[in-house]
């Protein structure tokens, strides 16, 4: 395969998360094979992320009940699925397939060269996760690809900017509490004019309405439940971020954000947010000792920095 012809397929299921730390691969498969076709077999409400920041040329669902055949030795293989994979001259796999099932079953179908990756990375390691899932493509001789995820997208113009904000996460132990985001959302209606942006899911529904309850109408706006790619633009059309350890902090440091992630128990060196207008603020203590002064604070130096 060369750079002027040949379609590429990435599979990647995982969530947003682990998605958008898969970005820099497929931004380095894009810069090697500029005239490829490069397509991303994975969940379309994620993956659509590389389609608007121009990486990818279509989105497959992985959802689709006919691929479990693949994942059974011996399994049955959808006809249409075997032409699918057939058009294919490279495949890049970040599926979990300790057996090697799943590869086994695919180059059934097709001649392509076949590259697995990491699923996960191995935290005993200690490298961080963009450069795990970018070491795949050494055999494709791409060495010392830029490791930061980027997602170049148009922001509204900054007199507009607001400060955005996502108090939730996957996970309630990655949380900072919600009484102590309530004062910080205080202080910042109190002592700046800044707007705020209030951002979260369907799961955070509530703790969302509820911290936003008492903030100026005028001077605030909820995002809930947003399509990704909708909410990407809307972050990138933001002055700063702050969030936790989280799939939408990802994406806010994705597209260009100066982002403030409040930080639990998570191995830091593998899953933080690698741009470089990132800082990541924890407790010695535990997150939830984190104190509002010490946030506000931080916030104050994001909002000057933009």
């Amino acid at each position: 395969m060369n750079s002027s012809q040949g379609r590429i397929l990435v599979i990647r299921g995982g969530a947003i998360g682990d998605f958008i730390l898969t970005l820099p691969a497929i931004a380095a498969l894009r810069r090697q094979f500029p005239q490829a076709r490069i397509e991303v077999l994975g969940y379309p409400h994620i993956a659509q992320l590389a389609m608007v920041g121009g990486l990818v040329d279509h989105v497959q669902s992985i959802e689709a009940g006919a691929l479990a055949g693949f994942f059974a030795r011996g399994g049955r293989l959808a006809e249409h699925l075997v032409d699918y994979f057939s058009e294919f001259d490279l495949i890049l796999s970040y599926l979990y397939d300790p057996d090697g099932i799943f590869r086994t079953n695919v180059g059934l179908c097709t001649s392509a060269q076949f590259i697995t990756g990491l699923h996960r990375p191995d935290e005993a390691a200690g490298l961080h996760a963009t450069k795990v899932y970018l070491q795949p493509l050494e055999r494709l001789a791409i060495f010392d690809a830029d490791p930061v995820p980027r997602l170049a997208l148009r922001p509204r113009p900054p007199s507009i900017s607001p400060l955005a904000l996502h108090p939730g996460s996957g996970s309630d132990r990655k949380n900072w509490p919600e009484p102590k985001w309530a004062e910080l959302l205080r202080h910042l209606t109190d002592a700046t004019d800044t707007d705020l942006l209030v951002v979260g899911g369907e799961a955070e529904g509530e703790r969302l309405q509820r911290l936003a309850a008492p903030l100026l109408p005028a001077r605030s706006q909820v995002a809930q439940s947003l399509p990704l790619a909708e909410l990407a633009h809307r972050l990138a059309g933001c002055r700063a971020f702050i969030g936790h350890d989280s799939g939408i902090s990802h994406l806010a440091a994705a597209v260009g954000l100066p982002c403030l992630v409040l930080w639990g128990d998570t191995a830091e060196a593998i899953w933080r947010p690698p741009g470089e207008r990132v800082l990541v603020l924890r407790h010695p203590d535990g997150l939830a000792r984190l104190p509002v002064a010490e946030v506000a604070e931080q916030v104050r130096g994001l909002l000057v920095e933009r």
